[in-house]
């Protein structure tokens, strides 16, 4: 188990690393100079000079590649020189010394994704953690209503095979798979917080945090996630009533599911006690893909509910080039896309030794 978990960990890392760098070449390699993105159009030539220096973007881009994977990296090197970009500062990293090496420190620090261009230095660590949050609750509530809708779907289908009921579970699944979220999102929002919110109490916009400008200041809205949990679990609803009904129906055409009916068990009972367990094997695997790429696809859904969460803060960033922020996003999601693979294939591991050595 130990060597599996080693070579799951040795993939994680080369992935990541491939992630980084496709990442860090994309955003440098765009056009525009990053010191006057900083600056804005209160700049001069030696601002621009000093900032160049300050964040190494004056060195090839060899090295600016080094610098990054430096700051990332928990285990780093630095240079005792103040005019040199790793240079140990004490606002920069929080880190423990390990050694010296030659004119070098070596240290272990968190991973240091550097400051955004367009919040006054604010470090981008610090914008992911007051964001993050909030996408993990939407992300959490939308696979919630995705799992315990979409099985007593699938479940329904199943057990009325090519009947209207089934029919029906089938055309939901089918136009649940193939509108796009920021569609839903817009048609969603117009009718339950717009046409209907005399009935409906929601609204077009708002996040989980709502400030109170005569009373106690923030204070937690719930109903603010209804409407954006909802359009981001049809998707995988969609995909797990459809998994949930095919698999119950192979499942229930199995041996040992005719034995217990012909012992006088009724359908619910053997679906209970014999059928749902076996049929949810690829709803399991389905709903962990799902949730890791809904950090990433709540994107657009943030962005029209006005949900302050990771998604939306990339819209913005997008919008006003801060590419720290970005970047760091995206590395973020990657890593936390990579990491809940890696325990499901530990998982199943774990549940099926023969996966461990194939």
């Amino acid at each position: 188990m130990i060597g599996y978990l080693l070579q799951k960990l040795g993939y994680a890392l080369l992935t990541l690393l491939g992630v980084i760098t496709v990442i860090f070449l994309l955003f440098t390699i765009l056009p525009g100079d990053p010191a006057r993105m900083m600056l804005g159009q209160n700049e001069s030539e030696e601002q621009i000079a000093i900032i160049k220096k300050k964040y190494g973007f004056d060195k090839p881009l060899g090295q600016q590649y080094l610098y990054y994977l430096n700051d990332l990296s928990p285990i780093s090197f630095h240079s005792n020189s103040e005019q040199d970009y790793t240079y140990l500062s004490k606002g920069k990293y929080s880190y423990s010394h390990l050694f010296d090496m030659a004119d070098l420190k070596v240290v272990i620090k968190f991973p240091y994704l550097r400051e955004s261009f367009q919040k006054n230095g604010k470090k981008v660590s610090t914008v992911i953690a007051e964001t993050l949050p909030n996408t993990v609750v939407l992300a959490v509530s939308a696979i919630s209503i995705a799992i315990c809708i979409g099985i007593f779907l699938g479940i329904i289908s199943g057990i009325y095979k090519d009947s209207w009921l089934d029919r029906f579970v089938q055309l939901f699944s089918t136009l649940g798979m193939s509108v796009p979220s920021f569609f839903s999102a817009i048609i969603f929002a117009w009718i339950f917080g717009y046409l209907l919110h005399q009935y409906t109490g929601l609204n077009m916009t708002g996040s989980l945090y709502e400030v109170d400008d005569f009373g106690d200041g923030k204070y937690i809205q719930w109903k603010n996630l209804i409407l954006p949990a909802i359009v981001l679990g049809i998707r995988p609803l969609a995909v797990v009533s459809q998994l949930m009904r095919n698999s119950l129906l192979e499942v229930m055409s199995k041996d040992y599911i005719r034995t217990a009916r012909s012992k006088g068990l009724s359908m619910l009972a053997v679906i209970r006690r014999h059928a749902m367990k076996n049929s949810l094997n690829p709803v399991v695997t389905a709903v962990s893909g799902w949730f890791a790429s809904m950090l990433a696809g709540a994107v657009f859904v943030e962005y029209i509910f006005g949900w302050n969460g990771l998604g939306k803060e990339i819209v913005d960033a997008l919008n006003t080039l801060d590419l720290p922020v970005i970047m760091g996003a995206v590395i973020v999601i990657a890593g936390l896309f990579i990491l809940i693979n890696i325990l499901v294939d530990l998982i199943y591991g774990w549940l099926d030794p023969k996966i461990r050595t194939q």
